[in-house]
């Protein structure tokens, strides 16, 4: 078994709103030490048809040293809850009520994790009966949570078996950040056998080369991760205000 590390939560530009071309996304992840790509391309346009041709895109951008594997970011109606799933080749539908959708993904075999629950208040409409379809739960995304954990995605993990995630939400270069999913796993890696880890939990997810675990209580850690969030927001509302004057 090797230790081989995963970005999670990818958008490539067969996402409505990602950037990167398939092979760009594989180029530049793979010159930062990952081995595999978590994709998780938005359901809107999607088709079975146009699933089949992803699937075929994401086989044709890996390599020797990069494996994509290709994944769907499935939305509610409401555009509020989003769920990332792997291992599942068939096309489950848009706009699918959330235990509608986990219910599909458990008898397809796939894999399911909440996605930024912080994201328009997602964890309040957080129903505890969707834990048993979930392997676990996003507790960091870079695109909505920033440079720090969120607030509410740690405690909806209590109680629970479900793992804690952590997700670049990747459609530009401004979400690069050093959060990673680590496989136990054989190299060279394959679909098969990173779904097989994922199913058997022989996987972690670190934040700045840390087990995310460690920045989740309060403590020092949590509380510096939010000053410099803090910080870093603050800055950014000063520029975008400068850059209107």
């Amino acid at each position: 078994m090797s230790t081989l590390k995963a970005a999670c939560h990818l958008h490539s530009d067969w996402s409505y709103d990602g950037k990167w071309p398939l092979p760009k996304l594989a180029d530049q992840f793979g010159r930062r030490g990952y081995r595999v790509l978590l994709m998780t391309e938005h359901d809107r346009g999607f088709t079975p048809a146009r699933l089949q041709e992803y699937r075929e895109a994401c086989t044709a951008a890996s390599s020797e040293t990069v494996l994509v594997v290709p994944g769907i970011e499935y939305s509610d109606a409401a555009n509020i809850i989003h769920i990332l799933v792997w291992g599942v080749s068939t096309f489950l539908g848009e706009a699918l009520p959330s235990a509608e959708l986990l219910s599909r993904v458990t008898a397809a075999g796939g894999i399911a994790v909440l996605a930024h629950p912080a994201r328009k208040e997602a964890w309040k409409q957080y129903d505890p009966s969707w834990a048993r379809h979930l392997l676990g739960i996003e507790v960091w995304n870079r695109k909505t949570d920033g440079w720090a954990p969120a607030k509410t995605a740690a405690p909806l993990l209590a109680g629970t078996a479900l793992l804690p995630f952590v997700g670049m939400d990747f459609h530009t270069a401004r979400q690069l950040f050093p959060l990673a999913t680590e496989l136990e796993i054989p190299a060279p890696p394959t679909e098969a056998t990173v779904l097989a880890c994922l199913r058997s939990r022989r996987c972690g997810a670190t934040a700045l080369g840390r087990p995310v675990a460690e920045f989740l209580p309060p403590g020092w850690r949590r509380s510096g991760l939010r000053a410099v969030e803090f910080g870093r927001r603050t800055a950014a509302r000063t520029l975008r205000k400068l850059k209107i004057v």
